[in-house]
């Protein structure tokens, strides 16, 4: 018994050598470029930029396989140190939030109480929705539980998006089932919290604050930048100068602004 286990700890000392060997002999050395890069990275590991974390995504700049301001969460500064880094010519971002288009919540009227699977594309999947707007918020808030910066929380069965937390990964507009969630330009105050296509009669049955297409915005709008598409309003942010005469005469109040003091160019 003794002689066994004298053999067996000398065969894992001998083991342990030889990986020991083996690993110093054949490791392949790490750029230190790459490590630079990592550090002016979110390092949130969120894979919206294709790739499976912030390291993958190093090593890809660092072999040119993909462009510095693919990255979602790197500030204008990290972005222009990434580009002297990589010796390429300094690049330019846009920067997005994710905005709710949607206003229903606890004023959407529902089809049936569902309890059981606290997910949003999960009731999507077995009912299409408890809800009788087939366009509005399911309220379970999946995009709250995948949002890796803790940009959104659930507030009367609906998601509210901080936007300085926020840095316009799309994680949140890809896993919502209805697309209530999309991504705007952070400049650009004024947005419609409605997706309903449905005419405004039944939306004025179904949702206290949906819009009826009434067309009214439309036609207040001095830059034509609201349209009308199949009963629901729609802003051109190419055209919008964030006036907001259209908040003022939309008689169902599904018009926003954000806070004045978010605007920003950043």
């Amino acid at each position: 018994m003794v002689q066994a286990i004298i053999v067996m700890g000398g065969l894992g000392v001998l083991f342990g050598v030889f990986l020991t060997y083996f690993h110093i002999k054949f490791r392949v050395e790490e750029n230190p470029l790459i490590k630079s890069l990592h550090l002016l990275l979110p390092n949130a590991n969120c894979g919206a930029c294709g790739y499976p974390g912030c390291s993958a995504f190093a090593e890809a700049l660092l072999e040119k396989k993909v462009s510095p301001e693919k990255c979602s969460g790197i500030s204008s500064e990290n972005l222009s140190k990434i580009c002297r880094i990589l010796g390429i010519e300094e690049k330019t971002k846009v920067k997005m939030v994710a905005r709710v288009f949607c206003s229903g919540g606890n004023n959407a009227t529902r089809k049936f109480e569902y309890n059981t699977l606290k997910d949003c594309r999960s009731l999507n999947i077995l009912f299409d929705t408890n809800l009788n707007c087939t366009y509005g918020c399911i309220g379970f808030g999946s995009c709250e539980k995948k949002c890796p910066f803790g940009a959104i929380k659930m507030m009367n069965n609906l998601p509210e998006i901080d936007e300085e937390k926020c840095t316009g990964c799309g994680i949140c507009v890809e896993v919502c089932p209805k697309k209530i969630i999309r991504l705007v330009p952070y400049n650009k105050k004024v947005y419609i919290r409605c997706c309903s296509h449905d005419k405004g009669s039944v939306v004025i049955k179904i949702c206290k604050t949906g819009c009826i297409g009434c067309g009214k915005c439309v036609k207040i709008c001095p830059r034509n930048a609201i349209s009308l598409q199949e009963n629901l309003a729609i802003i051109d942010y190419e055209k919008c100068d964030n006036c907001g005469k259209c908040i003022e005469e939309c008689p169902r109040k599904v018009i926003f602004s954000i806070p004045l003091k978010k605007l920003s160019l950043a």
